[in-house]
């Protein structure tokens, strides 16, 4: 007996073949599911988010999408995966955490993305991957691509901030992305009544000047239609669109949890709006499908999950190789030295030769994009790139609304499509309104699934202008501490040109810290062509046999005067580069003085030198004629009077600490 579908579904003009293929669309996801789920009990994986009830988001979307245009799915969009047709022997291979997935074993579930099938799988934090899908759709439009992109998020994430920033530089830069939110009615147990105020969450688009929608989620004609329907229309005139998809959750929000917290009634209710269940039996009432079809499709299913899982049960386990998970944090990449083409040089500032090798590094890289607050019309707040936006356009030199997280996601999302960038900080300090993304996202992305973040990001940092607590931390340690990144920090104008041109050069992320009281007080000779300093690589200012003092930025500064002003025969090592280290310049100096002070601008506590210190009393304790000294600022916020932020900085204390060292 023919059972009645409970969703209204209104077929149009799709063909028979196609209503067929949304079929199997929604079929195949709920198999390899039950099967996994059979799997999670026998132990044969660890997690499991379930998508049941959910299917037709998924399928829908993806089948709407062409194959080209980037889809970021979440934890519950297997859909996604098996429309794309990603193999099923890999997938379960990932699961297991195989090398035959697509992690290596370094991470589970869909927290992967395969560009072979143009898909970036999630992100945990939930709110970073819309700006991700933003720096994709951004990527389209720059290069004049009739492309969209389309980005999964719950009605969770929703609340969070990165949710509110995306879409609103989505909209201000009118980028060509849609934003799904699958409202299932519960992160894990909290339900949506708790998460929000407003009847519909569509309703948030409108705040942003973005069209916006309600559907249901769970009719897969309705989500395929809408999802086509508006996907042509941006692709002509790009724009985003916030499209809400009401569904449910029908298991827990991972296996574990259950769904005790969920009252029966509601779970009997959504049952009956299954999308697959009564899909089929909407076909079965218009004859496109018989039972007997039913049974076929569901046997090659079957046998496709059998003989995909003995391929990837017969996979060995991951190797534990240390030497090639080190090779995997950073993108390959060689930096070297490069002299300039040509012998002329004139003076130039520090803050000259920044916005020089910033122009240098836009005319070589022809796609690269520069984007930060005020930076265009403005020239930025230090003026460095004054003049940019009339030579290289508005395109290419981007003022950017005050959201420094979704413009750090949009920059790897141009990075997922091949496209340079440089973000630039206002201020160092504001770098923390950006922090998950540059930690957890562009540091991570290269090791986790080979997608490497081609990203610079200019740090104005440093204290000693008076600015105050806010305006002149410089804070290195946090990013050196994080792997996947590249840190550096010159103290010269050479350097300073030679290593942003190498950053640009570099295709994984670079932070580049630039003092901000050198800007305007640093002045010498450097060539006017382009050249390259390598990073990774140390320098000896000052060569000395009686001490060695490792320093960096403007702890190279405060070391010359010193040194000359007390006559000691001190070698200065500027490492330049914080991440990865010199250790290599730092043995040879040691070996050759046998006294080590390490000084720097950050605090004391947790500071580099901590680092450095210890790595020189493992191994070269023998060598050594005295402790290792540090000399660092005072473990407070940088204070605003010229005084106090005189007795913060270590300079004082270091010229005490050096004479000790000397005569120790």
């Amino acid at each position: 007996m023919k059972v009645a579908s409970r969703i209204k579904y209104n077929k149009a003009n799709l063909s028979d073949q196609t209503l067929i293929d949304l079929y199997l669309g929604l079929l195949k996801p709920r198999m390899v599911e039950e099967k996994m789920l059979i799997r999670l009990r026998q132990g044969k994986i660890s997690k499991w988010f379930s998508g049941i009830g959910q299917e037709a988001i998924s399928v829908g979307c993806t089948y709407a999408m062409q194959s080209e245009e980037v889809i970021f799915p979440m934890h519950r969009n297997l859909g996604v995966f098996t429309t794309r047709k990603v193999p099923l022997d890999r997938l379960f291979a990932q699961w297991q955490g195989k090398m035959m997935g697509f992690t290596k074993g370094r991470d589970r579930s869909f927290h992967f993305g395969t560009m072979d099938y143009n898909l970036v799988g999630m992100i945990s934090h939930l709110g970073p991957q819309l700006s991700l899908s933003s720096g994709v759709a951004l990527a389209h439009k720059l290069n004049d691509e009739e492309n969209c992109s389309l980005v999964f998020t719950g009605e969770g994430g929703t609340s969070q901030g990165e949710f509110h920033e995306a879409l609103n530089v989505a909209s201000v830069w009118q980028l060509p992305v849609i934003f799904v939110i699958e409202n299932n009615g519960y992160g894990l147990s909290t339900p949506a009544k708790e998460q929000y105020r407003c009847d519909r969450l569509a309703d948030r688009g409108l705040g942003y000047g973005m069209r916006s929608m309600t559907i249901d989620g769970n009719n897969i004609l309705e989500v395929y239609e809408t999802i086509s329907r508006v996907a042509t229309e941006i692709r002509a005139n790009p724009e985003p669109i916030l499209i809400e998809c009401n569904t449910f959750r029908m298991r827990g929000h991972e296996e574990a949890s259950g769904v005790k917290y969920v009252p029966k009634e509601l779970m009997e209710e959504w049952a009956e709006k299954d999308p697959l269940n009564n899909f089929e039996a909407f076909l079965l009432d218009e004859g496109v499908l018989t039972t007997a079809k039913i049974e076929t499709y569901r046997q090659e299913i079957k046998e496709e999950i059998i003989a995909a899982l003995e391929v990837a049960d017969a996979q060995p386990k991951v190797s534990v190789e240390t030497n090639y998970e080190l090779m995997d944090v950073y993108a390959p990449h060689k930096s070297v030295d490069t002299s300039p083409k040509n012998g002329k040089s004139s003076e130039k500032r520090f803050i000259d030769a920044i916005s020089d090798g910033l122009r240098l590094a836009m005319d070589i890289h022809e796609d690269l994009v520069l984007m930060g607050q005020d930076i265009a019309d403005y020239g930025g707040v230090f003026k460095i790139t004054d003049g940019f936006l009339e030579k290289y356009g508005k395109g290419r030199v981007r003022n950017t609304p005050l959201c420094e997280s979704a413009i750090l996601g949009i920059s790897l999302g141009l990075s997922i499509k091949g496209v340079k960038s440089m973000v630039e900080m206002q201020f160092a300090d504001f770098v923390t309104c950006g922090f998950n993304q540059i930690v957890n996202n562009h540091a991570k992305a290269h090791y986790r699934w080979g997608q490497n973040a081609d990203v610079v990001i200019r740090m104005p940092a440093g204290a000693g202008v008076a600015a105050g607590p806010y305006h002149s931390q410089t804070n290195e340690a946090w990013f050196t501490h994080t792997p996947g990144l590249k840190v550096v920090y010159p103290s010269s104008a050479y350097d300073a040109k030679g290593l942003l041109l190498a950053a640009f050069e570099d295709p994984n992320p670079v932070l580049f810290f630039e003092h901000k009281a050198l800007y305007r007080s640093l002045t010498e000779e450097i060539p006017d062509g382009y050249y390259t300093v390598a990073i990774g690589s140390a320098n000896v200012v000052r060569a000395g046999e009686d001490v060695s003092i490792i320093t960096y930025g403007m702890g190279v500064h405060w070391a010359k005067e010193i040194v000359e002003d007390l006559g000691i025969d001190a070698e200065i090592l500027d490492l330049r580069t914080l991440n990865p280290i010199d250790w290599s310049a730092i043995e040879d100096s040691v070996l050759r003085t046998g006294k080590v002070i390490v000084l720097h601008e950050d605090i004391m506590q947790g500071g580099l030198g901590a680092d450095i210190a210890a790595y020189i009393s493992e191994h070269f304790f023998q060598h050594l004629d005295a402790p290792v000294m540090r000399s660092a600022s005072l473990n407070t916020p940088v204070p605003f009077d010229a005084r106090l932020e005189q007795n913060y900085l270590p300079k004082d204390r270091f010229r005490k600490q050096l004479e000790e060292l000397a005569a120790y």
